[in-house]
């Protein structure tokens, strides 16, 4: 495994982030609810003190080979094993991006259905500049400036959009907008579709509203092992923030019930969550805590932190540093830091700066893909030529 040893940032340094979205409520999907993470696809944040959100990019996946420092700090001391890619995917910086050109062409107030992204510091700045989140399209003016969140929407959200005479950006990610188009091709060919995802995320939601008659939602293994599907032609389809190795044995386990299920071309789970999974899977073996920041309503986030878990690192999903107990940190000799899709890159540099403080000055960046995907922006704030 390739270790870059990299500065700790100081108060003035301004990120790069190096690279998601996360979800809400609406359409009743037919499955039972998920009792875990009860938190996910939450509405509004409670309001607070803003903070700047820089841009970034996204990419492609890499490999890595482990080396020999392990978990008890043989390498040399307190130190911290930073992630990369980490942060910010490309459907994120697209749609916060959205927001911000939104304000600067239209003024404020923008409206925002959803959260943006599933970020509470991300929230917290764009209402500080004017953009105002519903929970509904009912709840906008009509002919209001309305931007849809990253999560992807139902029919029935575009359809009261044009009642209202609604000027509409949409700034869904388009690898949803890929699963949205699979969804209907699949209906139209007259397949029950199982979606794979969590009951309330706004992915769902607007995935299932594609095709909400022929659609039938699957959340973990127990539902894989019970749910009964009616005879004829089958597909699924799966949420893009998803666990990989979990969903792998969600279809394995419908497959081993229904083998002509049918795939979708390429898979859904996007190579953004696929890259910070791979990244935590290669820091995690060699931290004793790993910090995920991210906030609680955001999937992604949460599937990180279950990743380091399942490979015995103790794992804290946290906003930012003040939420870390220090007490956490007593006894360990290496820390893992990485970020949730949707978490702006300065709160990794709070992060570090705020561990160095604490005698975890050493920053060693665990890198395992390089990414450089960019969406172009969504029409309505897209620039001329673009």
């Amino acid at each position: 495994m390739a270790f870059l040893r990299t500065p700790v940032p100081g108060p003035d340094t301004r990120a790069r982030a190096d690279q998601p979205w996360e979800g809400g409520s609406a359409r009743t999907v037919r499955g039972r609810e998920r009792t875990g993470d009860p938190s996910e696809g939450g509405a509004t944040l409670p309001a607070g003190a803003t903070i700047r959100q820089p841009g970034v990019t996204g990419g492609h996946r890499g490999a890595c080979e482990h080396g020999d420092v392990g978990r008890d700090g043989s390498a040399g001391g307190k130190r911290v094993l930073l992630a990369a890619p980490r942060g910010y995917c490309a459907g994120v910086e697209r749609a916060v991006e959205a927001v911000e050109r939104a304000l600067d062409k239209h003024g404020a107030p923008v409206y925002v259905r959803k959260q943006i992204v599933h970020n509470l510091h991300v929230v917290r700045d764009l209402e500080a500049k004017g953009a105002i989140f519903v929970d509904e399209i009912d709840q906008v003016p009509v002919g209001a400036v309305t931007v849809l969140s990253a999560h992807g929407s139902p029919p029935s959200v575009y359809e009261e959009a044009g009642r209202r005479e609604l000027e509409l950006i949409d700034a869904t990610c388009p690898l949803v907008t890929k699963v949205h188009v699979e969804a209907r091709r699949f209906a139209g060919e007259g397949r029950t579709i199982v979606l794979i995802g969590h009951a309330g995320h706004e992915e769902v939601e607007g995935t299932s509203g594609q095709a909400p008659d022929a659609t039938i939602l699957v959340q973990d293994l127990e539902d894989a092992a019970r749910v009964e599907l009616p005879g004829g032609p089958l597909a699924y389809l799966t949420q893009t923030t998803l666990s990989v190795d979990e969903t792998g044995q969600i279809v394995s386990a419908l497959r081993d019930r229904y083998p002509d299920l049918q795939p979708p071309p390429r898979e859904d789970i996007c190579y953004a969550t696929q890259n910070r999974q791979d990244a935590v899977k290669a820091i995690a073996p060699l931290a004793d805590v790993v910090l995920v920041i991210g906030s609680k309503n955001s999937s992604n986030s949460n599937r990180l932190a279950e990743v380091a878990r399942e490979l015995g690192a103790a794992a804290h999903l946290v906003d930012d540093e003040t939420e870390v107990d220090e007490a956490w940190l007593a006894d360990a000799a290496a820390v893992g830091v990485t970020s949730g899709a949707s978490a702006p890159e300065h709160l990794v540099e709070r992060m570090l700066a705020w561990l160095a403080e604490r005698g975890f000055g050493e920053v060693e960046q665990v890198p395992i893909a390089e990414e450089g995907v960019r969406f172009s922006l969504p029409v309505g704030v897209r620039p001329v030529g673009d």
